[in-house]
């Protein structure tokens, strides 16, 4: 169908077929008080390079040069040039969606290269090739969970990353019983007797996010004992920065783990596009939601790469599907894969090391200041200090001075005073000395 407007002569022919002579005649039946009476009231249009101008003054009104100690979920770490360099190659730039028979043996390696080393990176059995970002990926994990145990109830800590909550609730709705589990005030730390308590035949699984929102670190090896015990699923959600030094999810017996994986060689980007990272053991691969390419030979015996157990809804009945994903983000799995073949094993451990020394030296600084913290426990990459002042007006006096401070809490109900500050490996000391100087200017004001 073209979409061509249409000249008076067949606007007319139109209307002598519908019985009308004007086009407001079709309006009648719309409420008069929602019409309007006269013309909207718009500037008349500019010329190319006038609006050209326009947009250019506003993009400068824009301050892009503040430093970023915020984190929350997606982080400011560096992106080797060879990243965007490979992505924005044409054959996987404008490739299409690559989800149907006819995707191209190049993707489907990229897919299936992605896949295992995100296996070797958590230690887990088997990984798709990727879905949205990390909120999506863990409630298709809850519900891949409720699928494996025909039980609806799943324990969820109270200190998972806020936005995650909101996915979640949104998917799972009139769906899934969600059980918040309370984090302990003095460490952060999930209330593992709570858990315990919570636990009924309905019982499904558990979440735990290590490192959990605070950034503190929790003790999976408590709740893989609990799961053991119970015979529940355990749903891990990680930071694939914090894996070249922690132990990975495989390591704790996770029957699913989850992240976002932005860190891996993805811009901020206002919050997108970035990418679900979903893993499981292997005796749940069918009912592992997303797509898998499978490496398999061709006809004359080489290397060939195929989709594999294409459980979705558009290839099986809707009832029998695992999702009603139909996508997934492969260039941002691409940016993944070439982010991870780049720095190589002993490029994570240096990542993870950078990232925890950096962050606990700027936790001192502000504690030789003055500033405390609501917690005592160990953390990576970001921490939660309790400001004298609110939160929010913090962030914004900062801003004013070149920092993007950190992520106040009080928006999402906690504490008004509690900021949650990220530090990568791209944060320099003078720049911390910077913020030290400029955080005592703010709250002397």
């Amino acid at each position: 169908m073209e979409y061509l407007p249409k000249n008076e002569k067949e606007r007319k022919e139109i209307f002598e077929f519908l019985g009308i002579k004007k086009f407001e005649e079709l309006l009648k039946f719309l409420p008069q008080d929602k019409i309007l009476k006269e013309p909207l009231k718009i500037p008349k249009g500019k010329s190319e390079i006038e609006v050209r101008e326009i947009v250019e003054g506003l993009a400068k009104l824009n301050n892009f040069e503040l430093i970023n100690f915020a984190g929350g979920g997606a982080y400011d770490h560096y992106i080797p040039a060879i990243v965007n360099y490979v992505i924005s190659r044409p054959e996987f730039y404008t490739a299409y969606t690559p989800y149907q028979a006819e995707v191209s043996q190049g993707t489907l390696q990229a897919m299936f290269e992605y896949q295992t080393l995100i296996c070797e990176l958590t230690g887990m059995d088997i990984s798709n090739s990727s879905m949205y970002e990390g909120g999506s990926a863990l409630a298709e994990a809850i519900l891949m969970a409720c699928r494996i145990k025909n039980k609806y109830k799943i324990l969820m800590p109270e200190n998972l990353n806020p936005l995650y909550k909101m996915v979640v609730y949104t998917y799972t709705s009139h769906v899934v019983e969600i059980k918040e589990i309370p984090y302990d005030r003095k460490t952060g730390k999930i209330n593992c007797e709570i858990v315990e308590k919570e636990i009924d035949e309905n019982t499904a699984g558990i979440v735990l996010q290590h490192p959990n929102f605070f950034g503190i670190l929790e003790e999976p090896e408590k709740i893989e004992d609990i799961k053991k015990r119970k015979n529940l699923i355990f749903i891990m959600v990680f930071d694939p920065t914090s894996l070249g030094i922690l132990k990975p999810p495989g390591e704790y017996d996770a029957d699913i783990a989850v992240a976002e994986g932005q860190s891996l060689g993805l811009p901020l980007g206002f919050g997108g596009p970035y990418l679900g990272i979903f893993t499981c053991k292997e005796e749940f691969i069918r009912m592992m939601p997303g797509r898998i390419a499978g490496e398999t030979r061709d006809m004359d015996g080489k290397r060939a790469f195929a989709m594999i157990l294409q459980t979705r809804e558009q290839h099986i009945r809707r009832e029998k599907a695992t999702s009603n994903i139909c996508t997934n983000e492969m260039l941002c799995a691409l940016a993944a894969l070439v982010y991870l073949s780049v720095i190589g094993k002993e490029g994570i451990k240096e990542l993870g090391k950078s990232i925890i020394y950096n962050s606990h030296i700027f936790y001192e600084m502000l504690l030789k200041e003055g500033i405390k913290s609501p917690f005592d426990s160990p953390f990576f990459k970001e921490f939660v200090i309790e400001l004298p002042i609110p939160a929010n007006d913090f962030v914004i006096k900062m801003a004013q001075k070149g920092f993007l401070a950190g992520t106040s809490l009080e928006k999402f109900g906690f504490n008004k005073n509690w900021l949650l500050v990220a530090v990568t490996e791209k944060r320099k000391k003078e720049e911390m000395e910077n913020y030290i100087k400029a955080l005592k200017e703010v709250i002397k004001a």
